[in-house]
C-alpha cells in the first residue's frame, strides 16, 4: 500500500490499528482455507463510525475490503484477494446493551460467540446457535455465513436470532435494519438480506440478537445401529414425531472406523456401523418424557443399543466418539475436503448410500458426519496433497457429489458457506434469472463492488 493511503488510514484509526508490517500481513492472509493471500494492510476498527469511515475512503480508491472475523471458516470468505484491505473487527468486541427484560442482546459484531451465550445464562437466558466454532469464533463470521449447529434442529439458525442489524454498504451509506420487538412488518426484511450475505452486500458493525429462556436440564441418547441406513430410517421417523431433539447428530460407518483405529470407540457394541446422538432440553420433569418418545421412535431395525445419561458426567461420556472424531479422521490423510451440504431429511439415506458409492468409484475415503435433523452432513473427502493423482480423483468425486445433492433436492452449503471456495458451483443450483437478481442486489449495495469480491456469486 503506498504511504500516503495508509497514512490516511492511520489518521482515521491511530498508528497501531492500521498495520503493513510483514508479520501482520503473513497473519491475516487466510482463514482455514488451505491458501494464502496477503493483503496490502490489516485495519482494527472499534466503532460503527471508522467502519463506516474506512468503507468511504476505499471507495474513493476503489480499495476492495475483506471483512474479517475470527478467520474460522473453511471456504475462503475471509481470505483476501489481490490488492484488498483486510478489515478485522476482533477489537469491536463491546456489549453494547443486555436486556433480559425483552429477551435481547445488542452486540459489537467481534462479539466471542460463546460469550453471548454466557452473559445470557447469567439471567436463565440463552443465545440459542451453537456452532462448533463457538469458543473462539466471532458473532459477526456467523451473521456473515449464516452458522448453525447442533441445536439448529430445534432453534434454528442464526439467522433465524437476529432482530436487527446496524451495517455500513459498499457505496458508503450507513443502515439499520429490524427493531427490538419480535414481531415487526414495516420495512422490507433487510436483517435476513444480510445475514448469511459473506460480508459482499455491507460490513455489519452491530446486531441485535433474540435470546430465549436455557433449559432447565438437558439429556442424551447415544444410539447405534447395525447401517447407515437403519440409522437414516431412525432419523426420518424422529422428525414424524412430535418431540423435537435440541441435537440429533450422525456419524456413519466410515466415522466409526476411524474412531476404532484411533482409539476411541471403546463402549461400543460390536457390529455398530452407525450412530446417532440425540438430545432432549426443557424443564426438568419433562425431560424424561421426551426421551421416552424419542426413545419409542429409534427403536427399528437395525437398533443394537440405547444409551441414555441425564447428568453431566454420563453426557460427557456418550459423546467421547463423537469428540474424538476430528483426530480420528487425521489418521486416514492429513487433509479434508470438506463440503457441508444438506438435503430433505427423507433423502438423507440415499445422500449417505451415494457418498459410499462415490468412495468406492473414486477410490478415496469419505468420512461423513453431522446435523442429520437438518440433513445437513459434512462430507470429508480425505485426500494427500503431494498425490497428484489422488488430488484428482477427489477433485472429480467432489465434483460427482455436487451433481448427486442438486439431484436430491439438496443445497451446496448448510452452515459453512460459499466463499472462493464454492462459488464456481453455485449456477448448477440457482437459475439464471435467481442470479440475475443476486448481481442486481449486489450492484445496489455494493456498485463499485469493492466489499468482498471473488465471493458467495460467480463470475
Amino acid at each position: 500500500m503506498n504511504a500516503e493511503l495508509l497514512a490516511q488510514f492511520r489518521a482515521l484509526l491511530g498508528e497501531e490499528r492500521a498495520r503493513a508490517d510483514a508479520d501482520t500481513l503473513a497473519l491475516y492472509a487466510s482463514d482455514e482455507t488451505p491458501r494464502s493471500c496477503p493483503p496490502l494492510a490489516v485495519l482494527f476498527p472499534v466503532s460503527h463510525d471508522q467502519v463506516a469511515a474506512i468503507v468511504r475512503l476505499a471507495l474513493a480508491h476503489r480499495l476492495p475490503l475483506v471483512a474479517r472475523g475470527a478467520g474460522s471458516g473453511n471456504v475462503g470468505g475471509a481470505m483476501p484477494v489481490p490488492g484488498s484491505v483486510v478489515v478485522s473487527f476482533e477489537c469491536m468486541n463491546q456489549v453494547l446493551e443486555f436486556d433480559p427484560v425483552n429477551r435481547l442482546i445488542v452486540v459489537q459484531t467481534g462479539v466471542i460467540t460463546d460469550e453471548i451465550d454466557r452473559i445470557a445464562r447469567s439471567a436463565g437466558l440463552m443465545y440459542a446457535p451453537d456452532p462448533g466454532s463457538g469458543a473462539y469464533s466471532r458473532i459477526g463470521g456467523n451473521l456473515a455465513m449464516n452458522a448453525a449447529g447442533p441445536r439448529c434442529v430445534k432453534y434454528g439458525a442464526t439467522r433465524d436470532h437476529v432482530l436487527g442489524l446496524r451495517a455500513v454498504a459498499g457505496d458508503g451509506r450507513e443502515l439499520k435494519t429490524g427493531s427490538r420487538t419480535s414481531k415487526y412488518a414495516t420495512a422490507f426484511d433487510l436483517s435476513r438480506l444480510l445475514v448469511g450475505s459473506e460480508g459482499a452486500l455491507a460490513l455489519i458493525t452491530e446486531a441485535t440478537l433474540r435470546l430465549v429462556p436455557a433449559p432447565e436440564t438437558v439429556a442424551t441418547l447415544r444410539v447405534c445401529y447395525g447401517s447407515n441406513a437403519a440409522a437414516c430410517a431412525a432419523v426420518q421417523r424422529i422428525m414424524a414425531q412430535p418431540v423435537t431433539p435440541c441435537a440429533l447428530e450422525f456419524m456413519d460407518r466410515r466415522s466409526l472406523s476411524a474412531i476404532r483405529e484411533y482409539g476411541g470407540a471403546e463402549g461400543l457394541p460390536a457390529g455398530t456401523e452407525a450412530v446417532l446422538m440425540v438430545e432432549a432440553d426443557g424443564a426438568r420433569e419433562d425431560v424424561p418424557r421426551q426421551i421416552a418418545a424419542l426413545e419409542a421412535a429409534l427403536h427399528g431395525d437395525g437398533l443394537l443399543e440405547i444409551q441414555s445419561g441425564f447428568d453431566k458426567a454420563a453426557i460427557v461420556r456418550l459423546w467421547t466418539a463423537r469428540k474424538s472424531l476430528s483426530m480420528a479422521v487425521k489418521k486416514i490423510a492429513p487433509r479434508k475436503i470438506n463440503e457441508d451440504v444438506v438435503v430433505p431429511i427423507g433423502r438423507l439415506a440415499d445422500l449417505v448410500h451415494a457418498i459410499d458409492g462415490l468412495g468406492e468409484r473414486y477410490r478415496v475415503p469419505i468420512v461423513s458426519f453431522g446435523h442429520a435433523g437438518n440433513g445437513n452432513l459434512h462430507v470429508n473427502i480425505m485426500v494427500h496433497e503431494d498425490d497428484s493423482e489422488e488430488m484428482a480423483r477427489a477433485g472429480a468425486c467432489r465434483d460427482a457429489l455436487i451433481d448427486v445433492v442438486l439431484s436430491l433436492g439438496g443445497s451446496l452449503s448448510g452452515e459453512h458457506g460459499i466463499g472462493s471456495e464454492k462459488r464456481r458451483y453455485v449456477a448448477r443450483e440457482l437459475t439464471p434469472e435467481t442470479l440475475g437478481f443476486m448481481y442486481d442486489l449486489k450492484r445496489l449495495f455494493d456498485p463499485a463492488g469493492i466489499l468482498n469480491p471473488g465471493k458467495k456469486l460467480p463470475d
